[in-house]
């Protein structure tokens, strides 16, 4: 694997011309804003808690905190949370994570099962540290997820490539009703890093393909994509679950944008679709009434990227002003000051 590193880091390095942060070490992510999500969220062990979710620790989390740290350039830190994520969630012999750490239960871990999510984002978020740290042994790691997961998650069904959100559950004979896929998980911008790691032409494939089913889900009077989607014929929402535009769902849009998609389109529907008297919503599909509304400002960021990339428009304040309070929109607050710092800073 040291000789695959070395080209590796090459071929990262590369790729960020693209994605200038790692070539550059620009911190796109402020000083004081780490340190107040790191105060909120991180704990000594390199532990990311979710506190709107029974302060439990997930896949997504620890990627999300190793890829916020890189772009706060604190090698330290990252190192802090990787060291967590390699031993206490790297316990499939697949070279994937599992999804989830309890700290109320004993054993932490009581479902093995992947969240591809939360892979892509560790893999991801690694092959960058490792090029701009000239760390070796991140790409390493980063590559035997990539390969992992194009092996074990990312599959061929209906002339699609398509990325499970998880190894089991999810097709058939066990998921009458499968393929079932989270069009959430798609991290477009993650793909080309992948196709680096694990070379195949699969990976265009399945960004090519999940691009085209979110443009086709088009569920009830809002005209959403649902949060778990079956594909045994039409795209349809999956049974057993909510047919809803929930919380995973509201990242979509955001993914786009760091992704460099510029679908005006695309955007301006989903945008239209999730947003009740101008904040972000969760959605009924079936009536296209709203379930919850989401006022914090890391959710209300969502549209104001997209305004940003469609129409130039600045940032309101409140987008700028960070102020961590739950996980999940303390999160995407952070990605998108970043993505706009770094990419469109004429909206701040």
């Amino acid at each position: 694997m040291r000789g695959i590193a070395t080209r590796l880091m090459a071929g990262v390095v590369a790729l960020n011309l693209l994605w200038q942060p790692a070539a550059a070490q620009q911190v796109l992510v402020a000083p004081q804003a780490w340190a107040a999500y790191k105060t909120q969220f991180l704990d000594q062990t390199g532990r990311v808690i979710d506190n709107g979710n029974g302060n439990i620790s997930h896949s997504e989390g620890q990627g999300y905190g190793l890829l916020l740290s890189y772009l706060a350039n604190s090698p330290s830190d990252f190192e802090q949370i990787w060291y967590f994520t390699r031993t206490e969630l790297l316990l499939r012999n697949d070279g994937l994570a599992v999804w989830k750490w309890d700290p109320n239960s004993k054993p932490h871990v009581t479902d093995i099962n992947n969240a591809s999510d939360g892979d892509l984002l560790i893999a991801y978020a690694l092959a960058l540290a490792g090029a701009a740290w000239k760390k070796p042994e991140y790409i390493e790691a980063a590559a035997k997820m990539a390969h992992s997961l194009l092996t074990e998650a990312v599959v061929q069904s209906g002339g699609r490539t398509l990325l499970m959100p998880g190894v089991e559950g999810f097709m058939p004979p066990g998921r009458k009703d499968g393929p079932v896929i989270n069009p959430s998980y798609w991290i477009y911008e993650a793909l080309p890093v992948m196709a680096l790691l694990a070379p195949s032409d699969q990976w265009q494939k399945l960004n090519d393909d999940g691009l085209a089913l979110l443009r086709s889900m088009q569920f009830g009077p809002r005209k959403l994509p649902a949060e778990w989607v079956s594909l045994a014929r039409m795209p349809a929402p999956a049974e057993g679950f909510d047919a809803e535009f929930a919380y995973n769902a509201i990242r979509i849009p955001l993914y786009l944008a760091r992704a460099g998609v510029t679908d005006a389109e695309l955007f301006g529907r989903l945008q239209q679709g999730m947003t009740v008297d101008g904040a972000p919503a969760t959605i009924d599909l079936t009536t296209g009434k709203p379930k919850a509304a989401l006022s914090d400002a890391g959710y209300r960021i969502v549209n104001d990227v997209v305004a940003c990339v469609v129409h130039g428009a600045k940032l309101p304040e409140s987008a700028l002003q960070f102020s961590p309070a739950l996980y999940y929109p303390s999160t995407l607050q952070l990605l998108g000051l970043a993505f706009v710092g770094e990419k469109h800073p004429e909206c701040l």
